[in-house]
């Protein structure tokens, strides 16, 4: 059988000179560098979970974008990135921390937090990240167990496994506005409180080392060492019907020349 071949598409050194021609689905125009990324967004801008549903399934789809360790079962890093579920996290603060009210939707900082195994260690660097808060404005109300399936995982993924939790943090000096509905007074752009957050982020991650994949009034990200269908496998409650967002961005890694790990199976974070 005789291949017809085009010329290099892109004109880039360090190309193959020479790809095949156009020939049945194969297009040479789409020989580029990618990521495995999709986004699902609303056109009507009303949240619903059928956009996480979507973005999952997208997700489950570009597992030929990733790679698996020599176990099988230990992924090179998948992860989510959507608009923070408002009711979702609403109700299940209410289930798990009945002391902690929370603020309108817009009025409070959450995130996640990759933290030690080991429990001494994990009280401290709550303490610690409390502290930093602090100094930037924040007030820690609370940390909420996020809920994980760690059976899911191949070994390799589950012995570098972080204890996994959620802080939520609201201004300091907040205490009274929390009676109100329309949630914290933010400024005329709600960018004040998304500044604190990302100066808290950064410091923890530096003078600590913990790990936060995502900590903002706005998004949330749920990643990890994970293939790309064990992600919600892992994050049942990325299925639960109240967890809805207006979009979501979802990524799947390809771990090339370097190792795979936690805190780089997703990058987007903002």
């Amino acid at each position: 059988m005789h291949t017809n071949y085009a010329p290099n598409p892109s004109g880039r050194a360090g190309e193959h000179a020479r790809t095949p021609a156009r020939i049945g689905l194969y297009d040479p125009a789409e020989e580029r560098d990618a990521c495995g990324l999709a986004a699902v967004v609303s056109l009507n801008a009303e949240p619903a979970h059928e956009i996480v549903r979507l973005a999952l399934e997208a997700l489950e789809n570009l597992e030929h974008r990733g790679a698996v360790g020599s176990d099988a079962g230990t992924g090179d890093g998948a992860g989510i990135l959507c608009e923070i579920p408002d009711a979702w996290l609403r109700a299940s603060v209410e289930e798990l921390l009945p002391e902690v009210r929370l603020p309108g939707a817009g009025g409070y900082v959450t995130g996640l937090a990759f933290l030690p195994q080991n429990t001494a260690e994990r009280r401290a660097v709550r303490y610690r990240i409390a502290a930093i808060a602090a100094e930037e404005g924040l007030d820690v109300l609370g940390w909420r167990p996020v809920a994980t399936r760690p059976e899911v995982l191949g070994e390799a993924a589950r012995e570098a496994g972080p204890a996994i939790e959620q802080p939520i943090l609201v201004p300091l000096g907040a205490a009274s506005a929390l009676e109100s509905p329309a949630g914290l007074p933010l400024g005329p752009d709600g960018g004040d409180l998304e500044r604190r957050a990302f100066r808290t982020r950064k410091r923890v991650e530096r003078e600590t080392g913990t790990y936060l994949p995502s900590l903002s009034s706005r998004t949330i990200v749920f990643k990890g060492m994970v293939t790309t269908p064990q992600l919600a496998a892992f994050y049942p409650e990325l299925r639960d019907e109240r967890f809805a967002a207006r979009f979501a961005i979802v990524h799947s890694r390809y771990s090339t020349n370097t190792f795979p790990s936690w805190h780089l199976a997703q990058p987007l974070r903002m």
